[in-house]
């Protein structure tokens, strides 16, 4: 392993679309961190996004990237079906892999990225970015002390409507496009972060005319009788809020659940908001993680654990199952 001793951990970009962009841009913000290199599949593309984030490096092939020797990690954000392959390009070299959401297509994917990384003894962390920011952490705590006593119920939605177009990766079947892979992932998130994995489950869906999925309405049941009915949809804006119903009251993530955003907390007698108010996109919190793990030298967060990824894309393969969808 490279001493990252009294240095910068020095990124790479892999993949540079919007999500790339918003991370740069808070990459920029975190201590003793740099954006070192970035890779697209043109060169013009990564000499504009170097010169915007004034990374020291671009470079047009990702393999070129990868093989640069000054890179200590890599932050893939390319279409998800490309997320295996790029991963094992980095974890087999060594470096360190913070791939965005979702890991990869499907569980027998995501073994192979994570079997890579122990092989290799390389870290290698799912980027969803929503379990590290501070609101979603202060409802994780109110949740675990049982404030308003026990959990029974979880609703979360996430959806915006976008006009299809067959040739857009969030339209694109075979890049894991549609709602579900994409912005279905949260809610499920939301489910599994505070009710655990369900016990049976129902799932629908509507579809475009290329197969890709443009809702999906699904209901977890759990043995403790708790309830999670969750929503994703890329025909309409929806108030893409999470609440978790307790005994006592609620709590509810206000609009944009997923990213940084107010919290309410209702009883009875109260209604209290909390504004979690931050000067950054969000994604400073998980770069801030990954580099701790990094320099303490370890190879898997002990916040996004690998079983916590599996469970994640199981239950993803599970909706899909229900609902036929195929890659």
């Amino acid at each position: 392993m490279k001493s990252l001793k009294n240095r910068n951990i020095r990124w790479g970009i892999i993949g540079l679309g919007n999500i790339a962009n918003k991370f740069a841009t808070d990459l920029l913000t975190v201590k003793d961190a740099e954006l070192y290199g970035v890779a697209s599949r043109t060169q013009q593309k990564a000499n504009d996004f170097a010169d915007k984030y004034h990374a020291t490096k671009a470079y047009s092939s990702y393999k070129a990237l990868v093989n640069d020797k000054n890179v200590d990690a890599i932050y893939i954000a390319t279409p998800h079906s490309m997320h295996k392959e790029n991963a094992l390009l980095c974890l087999e070299r060594g470096i360190a892999v913070l791939c965005e959401k979702p890991f990869a297509m499907n569980k027998d994917e995501v073994q192979c990225m994570i079997d890579a990384a122990t092989a290799n003894n390389t870290l290698l962390m799912e980027g969803l970015w929503t379990y590290f920011l501070p609101h979603y952490n202060f409802v994780l705590n109110k949740l675990t002390d049982k404030t308003y006593g026990n959990l029974h119920k979880v609703e979360a939605d996430f959806g915006f409507a976008r006009e299809f177009n067959q040739e857009a990766r969030l339209f694109n079947k075979s890049l894991g496009g549609g709602s579900l892979l994409d912005i279905g992932i949260y809610p499920i998130f939301a489910a599994l972060t505070t009710l655990g994995m369900p016990e049976t489950m129902t799932a629908e869906a509507t579809f475009f005319a290329n197969g890709a999925d443009s809702s999906c309405s699904m209901v977890f049941n759990y043995k403790n009788n708790a309830v999670a009915v969750l929503k994703s949809t890329l025909l309409e804006s929806t108030p893409s809020e999470a609440v978790f119903y307790c005994e006592q009251g609620n709590i509810k993530i206000n609009s944009g659940f997923n990213s940084p955003s107010t919290v309410t907390l209702v009883t009875d007698t109260k209604e209290e908001v909390i504004s979690f108010n931050g000067k950054t996109y969000g994604y400073d919190h998980q770069i801030n993680h990954f580099n701790e793990l990094l320099r303490q030298g370890k190879k898997e967060s002990h916040i996004m654990t690998f079983n916590f990824s599996r469970q994640l894309i199981e239950t993803l393969d599970s909706v899909r199952k229900l609902i036929d969808l195929k890659y």
